[in-house]
């Protein structure tokens, strides 16, 4: 049964919370992060995002970025400031965006349950970035960026939300300059021992963002578990943080694909090849209005593309949960086969676009040359989510993108 803990957060003074806080680290290159902490010292894209400091000749997993990390929390902690809090507590983290709000409980989670699929998955991760984000823990000894978790609503634990957010004042309240509003609750301690009650009865929690940072965790537990001689078990790399929304409040939007060339086909035989198992039409959509439909940029032309009835009928989208997902059928009929994306982890022609840039950002990267063709998808379900992950099935890559996004930098759990 699911294991969450309250925790003494590291977070920052109420009126200063709207300058240190930031994006995700993994939602925006450095550039971007440049630009984004340029007029704020105490951003904390200056720890999740450290070598935005660093000439460009540092490679980006240099030991002087994990360095340069830890010294910055540790000076943002004094300048900011930061505080600690002197007491374990849950969190209640809400989230509105575009008037629909999301509301759920901040807290650390066992690392075991994570290692023993407690809490499941439905993506694999990338080794370079694993490695990344475990020095980046065990360097600075903090957990910088959260876990995105879900869960099958539990009435109770509504009642408690709704209960606390009516009669507690929000530690923090404010609006970001992207629109999306971010408002916090420190849960009274007296509530402790009664959501840990709670949710020993649920089975399963879920993954929904954060493959990376949760593994991670595990990665970064088993380094500090082998360099200390007294390990108990107890100790706080025992535990990651995340926030956990009900299932029923999340939305997803699609994951899009851009591909950096036609793998040596002419336009010409590239839609020959792309017709022989998907109807093609001309179109002024841009995206898809259904599933088992998909939006195709080429040469400043969208395409409507449908699976033809041979691949419908494929024994390989009843095999599992996961090969009849779009971004499956996607893949196996159409980037592999023509395009030549075997791997879309590790191949480095093939780049994903989330969904909240829209499809402008796909028409801007193909007529600027860089890509040759792009892809926009209907998104996936919480219900495929949920039931991929209950099969302890793996989706493709990159098929998932939850908006709104969490600030790092409110609710630090130190290790």
């Amino acid at each position: 049964m699911a294991v969450i803990r309250p925790f003494k957060a590291l977070r920052p003074k109420p009126e200063v919370a709207q300058l240190v806080a930031s994006v995700p680290y993994d939602v925006v290159n450095v550039a971007e992060a440049r630009e984004y902490a340029q007029n704020f010292p105490d951003s904390f894209l200056r720890i999740t995002r450290s070598e935005i400091e660093l000439p460009d000749s540092v490679g980006h997993y240099d030991d002087q970025v994990y360095l340069r990390a830890k010294s910055n929390l540790e000076r943002i902690i004094n300048d900011a400031p930061l505080i600690t809090d002197e007491s374990p507590h849950f969190y209640i983290y809400r989230l509105v965006m575009d008037g629909r709000a999301q509301t759920g409980i901040t807290a650390t989670f066992s690392v075991d349950d994570y290692d023993n699929n407690v809490i499941l998955k439905h993506e694999k991760t990338r080794k370079e970035k694993e490695d990344d984000r475990t020095k980046h823990i065990i360097t600075t000894r903090a957990q910088t960026g959260v876990v995105f978790l879900t869960y099958k609503d539990v009435e109770a634990v509504n009642t408690i939300i709704q209960n606390v957010t009516a009669s507690v004042k929000p530690v923090y309240d404010f609006t970001a300059p992207d629109g999306i509003s971010h408002t916090i609750w420190i849960v009274p301690a007296e509530l402790n021992n009664t959501i840990v009650e709670h949710f020993a009865n649920v089975k399963n929690l879920y993954i929904a963002d954060g493959h990376h940072r949760a593994k991670s965790a595990s990665r970064a537990r088993e380094e500090m578990q082998k360099s200390n001689p007294n390990h108990s078990g107890n100790e706080e790399y025992n535990y990651f943080i995340a926030v956990l929304f009900p299932a029923g409040q999340l939305k997803i939007l699609p994951y899009n694909r851009v591909v950096a060339d036609l793998n040596g086909n002419s336009e010409e035989s590239f839609l020959d090849l792309v017709a022989e198992k998907f109807h093609l039409e001309k179109t002024q959509l841009k995206e898809p209005s259904g599933k088992r439909t998909f939006g195709m940029y080429l040469n400043k032309q969208w395409y409507l593309l449908t699976p033809r009835d041979m691949i419908l009928a494929s024994e390989s989208l009843s095999a599992s949960v996961s090969d009849s997902l779009d971004v499956s059928i996607l893949q196996n009929f159409l980037l592999n086969p023509v395009l030549g994306i075997d791997d879309p982890r590790t191949n480095k022609r093939i780049d994903f676009v989330g969904g909240i840039r829209g499809t402008a950002e796909l028409e801007k990267l193909v007529d600027s040359g860089k890509f040759a063709v792009a892809f926009s998808l209907y998104p996936v379900t919480l219900d495929d989510l949920i039931n991929i992950s209950d099969a302890n099935e793996i989706m493709p890559p990159k098929s998932t993108w939850f908006e709104p996004k969490l600030r790092d930098g409110l609710l630090t759990h130190l290790i």
